[in-house]
């Protein structure tokens, strides 16, 4: 049973616990308001006496890797989502904790993908006693009713990389799949059947964890170059068959949406940021890989061709049509974070303008800087926004928890913030009152476009200005969702009930929300 929760309320005026599964918590007080104290985690001194004098740290299971760390009740265990709905390891991992009658396991993944539905059966036995990340699908669902035992935890990218740095989560066995590996530990995504690209999510869980163990299906002889998991964090390696599938892992067959109404979006979005003048000589930006984003890309493309314009960098997630403009010269510079699709793949690995990052560059705000804060545009989505600018992006219009938060959180500190929305989706507005889950606050969040009209947060007042007599259909954020509920009606609150089932961190590790459970 969850535990009575006594709440307070935050900066943002959400009622936040004060405690969650008996650790305290911290409530959201305003951005850069709350400031740590304290050093970082450190793990255990270990000494290579203990470890082979040939490096041959490869046992002969998973299984015997696993029981070799000690694994044990109330344990924490962290795998990644490398391989995203590709990914065998995290199943594995929990089939034979389960084997072994182990119980009360804290799993702590960079993101889970609807492969993981597989784990629900441990959520109800108890080998697993609640999730510390990302819920898609039928994970957040059952989320979302009430069924995990404990409260839900989810996090950024880049909060996920401070909580594990500043010891708020402290992981017991780190599981990290690596396409290609070898028996010392050293691994790297690049190379073999199950090629993903970049393994950075895991690289705060290598650095932290008590245990470490890499995984892979093509093991090599010493040493894998180049490395982006060093060996010396690795207690022991494993070769399997298969740790993912090849066509779940990258799509390859990434693609601009065909929807006009979403190409819509995508221009408004470009022709904005043309006139206001983000798109000069020398800036930089970053979308995701949706297909909207993809098309705001190629409408950047088009623009900087016809301009004559060079980006600087382009922060990634890679794909195909962001590598063509690093093979065209149109970018100096990608900055990845994760690879989308195979040409994203074989960039990062041949050239060198393909650079690896991970969420300790990009994202960790307790750091001395990151590199979201230096992007000039960031292109994102969302679930919801809300007339002041607060959007939601892990919970739907009907309650249920069904999204992470990925990278979305840090991306908010860019120096321009756009999120193109649809207005209405299923003819359920976008635009509402109130967010039903704050995720990010609205003095980050600046322009909002939509098929029927743009919206500039009343803060930017250089972006107002800039947008006087161009032509575009500029409105108030009121005057949108007003039209939104003309077409469809006032949107009905979603039903949910007292009971916390998740919450919802700040990039600082704060606390600005919480999701309930649903009532069915």
């Amino acid at each position: 049973m969850k535990e009575h929760m006594k709440l307070v309320k935050n900066a943002a005026g959400r009622m936040v616990p004060e405690k969650i599964n008996g650790e305290p918590a911290i409530p959201y007080k305003g951005v850069g308001k709350y400031i740590p104290e304290g050093k970082k985690h450190a793990v255990t001194i270990k000494s290579c006496a203990n470890f082979p004098d040939d490096g041959n740290k490869q046992v002969e299971s998973l299984k015997q890797a696993l029981i070799n760390c000690g694994l044990k009740d109330g344990m924490t265990i962290s795998t990644h989502h490398h391989f995203r709905n590709g990914d065998l390891i995290a199943n594995i991992v929990f089939d034979i904790a389960h084997e072994l009658g182990v119980k009360n396991l804290r799993w702590f993944p960079s993101a889970s993908f609807p492969c993981h539905e597989h784990l629900i059966k441990y959520l109800e036995d108890g080998t697993i006693s609640h999730i510390e990340g990302s819920m898609n699908g039928a994970l957040g669902r059952f989320c979302s009713h009430g069924k995990m035992s404990k409260t839900a935890i989810l996090r950024s990218h880049g909060g996920r990389y401070q909580a594990v740095q500043d010891g708020e989560v402290k992981i017991d066995i780190s599981i990290i799949g690596a396409a290609c590996a070898d028996p010392f530990g050293n691994a790297n995504g690049l190379y073999g059947q199950s090629a993903s690209g970049l393994l950075g999510f895991a690289l705060a869980d290598s650095e932290y964890a008590e245990k470490v163990i890499v995984v892979t299906d093509k093991m090599v002889e010493f040493p894998c170059v180049p490395w982006q998991i060093q060996g010396n964090y690795v207690d022991y390696t494993v070769l399997m068959d298969k740790v993912g599938i090849p066509e779940k892992i990258i799509s390859g067959t990434t693609k601009i949406t065909k929807s006009p109404d979403r190409l819509l979006l995508a221009e408004l979005t470009a022709k904005f940021c043309d006139v206001t003048g983000i798109i000069h000589d020398g800036f930089s930006f970053q979308s995701g890989a949706g297909g909207t984003s993809l098309a705001v890309g190629e409408y950047f493309k088009s623009i900087m061709k016809e301009r004559g314009i060079k980006a600087r960098f382009a922060r990634g997630g890679s794909n195909k049509y962001l590598v063509s403009m690093l093979e065209e010269g149109l970018v100096d510079y990608i900055l990845d974070g994760q690879t989308f699709d195979l040409d994203g793949v074989r960039s990062m690995a041949d050239n060198p303008g393909h650079v690896w990052t991970s969420p300790f560059t990009s994202y960790n705000y307790h750091g001395k800087g990151n590199f979201a804060q230096l992007v000039d545009v960031v292109i994102l989505g969302a679930t919801e926004v809300d007339v002041n600018f607060n959007a939601n992006v892990v919970t739907h219009s009907d309650g249920l928890l069904l999204h992470g938060i990925g990278g979305w959180q840090n991306c908010l500190f860019s120096k321009t913030v756009i999120l193109p929305v649809p207005l209405f989706r299923d003819r359920i507005p976008i635009i509402t009152d109130e967010v039903t889950t704050l995720c990010g606050p609205g003095e980050l969040i600046d322009v909002i476009v939509t098929e029927r009209g743009i919206a500039i947060n009343p803060l930017r007042t250089d972006l107002i200005e800039k947008v006087k007599d161009s032509g575009l259909p500029i409105k108030t954020i009121s005057e949108l969702k007003n039209e939104a509920e003309e077409i469809c009606g006032k949107p009905v609150k979603p039903k949910t009930g007292d009971d916390i089932v998740a919450a919802i961190k700040w990039v600082d590790g704060t606390i600005i929300d919480v999701v309930r459970k649903v009532v069915e």
